[in-house]
């Protein structure tokens, strides 16, 4: 592990200003930062603990404020979370074991990179987003979990949280600090597809600190939920996964917000599905015509064209479900 300095900021405000160099990262839970530190992946210089950020969940306009320092346990447990928000209570549910919830962090979450088992094979894997120039292995090479949206030649990892698809469903917007002042930015838009440049993750500058996670209010008659489709029941990553957020009134889909997880290297908002969907009908016909809408630019590697079928019919489960037309 290459030396680095530590120390553990009091506020938002200390942390920024401890943070002042270019390779400075920020520590909440450790759960995906500190493996990449061990494998010499992540080499900051100084490293600046945000753990006493603000661990609080307030009503805010009708909505809920997340602090980023909330542990993935308390927020998935929280009371307005699974009365209001069920589908982000589920999606963190779905992810990772108990013991990794207990310490990741909101903040951390969205920021974990990705899984990709070229991306973490410093000796014997080329990777342009560990190391950019070397190329992408995955592209010829086993890709069986890898994306079917928004990829490119550079690079075809997903992302691998469960917890930003939902929050990408939701509408969900990221409170940010940095130097230069504050900033909200739309979960949707905070992370970024690879072009030519996979090595960066998202559109944060230098030193910018999430502090806070904001989610809008929501109907009493709007429905949601999140399923995720994985090898195995538990600890896997996505192969697939939705989460939906609908609205129902006649019959008709008054609105209705998709995003897909494992397909992209992204949580990918399902905006064509969206737009084919408002204001028709509840039906599984025009739920499995607005999820070949969305997958009708997919590009399938080698080894994951299924993920095109996967995400089809799951897609039409899971509104199928909220909306009683289960087949």
């Amino acid at each position: 592990m290459t030396p680095f300095s530590y120390s553990r900021a009091a506020d938002a405000s200390d942390a920024v200003r401890r943070a002042g160099v270019e390779s400075a990262k920020y520590l909440g839970g450790g759960t995906n930062l500190v493996d990449l530190m061990r494998e010499t992946i992540e080499r900051p210089a100084v490293l600046v603990d945000v753990t006493g950020l603000s661990a609080s969940i307030e009503e805010r306009d009708g909505g809920l404020l997340i602090g980023a320092a909330v542990r993935n346990t308390a927020l998935a447990e929280h009371l307005a979370v699974r009365e209001r928000y069920p589908v982000l209570a589920r999606a963190i549910l779905a992810g990772a074991s108990a013991q990794i919830r207990n310490m990741a962090t909101v903040g951390g979450n969205i920021l974990q990179r990705t899984r990709c088992a070229y991306f973490y094979d410093d000796e014997g894997s080329n990777c342009n987003k560990r190391s950019p120039g070397q190329g992408c292995d995955a592209v010829d090479g086993f890709n069986r979990m890898h994306a079917i949206l928004g990829s490119s030649p550079s690079c075809v990892a997903t992302h691998p949280s469960d917890m930003c698809v939902a929050l990408a469903a939701l509408d969900g917007t990221v409170h940010l600090q940095s130097a230069k002042g504050t900033r909200t930015l739309p979960l949707a838009g905070l992370h970024r597809l690879p072009g030519g440049q996979p090595e960066i993750d998202t559109v944060l500058e230098s030193g910018e600190l999430i502090t806070a996670v904001e989610l809008p209010p929501i109907g009493a008659s709007t429905l949601s939920t999140y399923r995720k489709v994985r090898d195995r029941a538990s600890y896997a990553f996505a192969l697939v996964s939705v989460a939906a957020v609908l609205e129902l009134e006649d019959g008709l889909v008054k609105d209705v917000r998709l995003a897909l997880g494992g397909v992209a290297h992204k949580p990918w908002r399902a905006l064509r599905a969206e737009n084919a969907l408002k204001g028709g009908p509840a039906t599984l016909r025009a739920f499995r015509e607005a999820a070949e809408v969305e997958l009708a630019e997919a590009v399938p590697l080698r080894d994951n064209g299924f993920k095109i079928e996967l995400a089809r019919r799951t897609i039409v489960a899971v509104l199928g479900e909220l909306s009683g037309e289960v087949a």
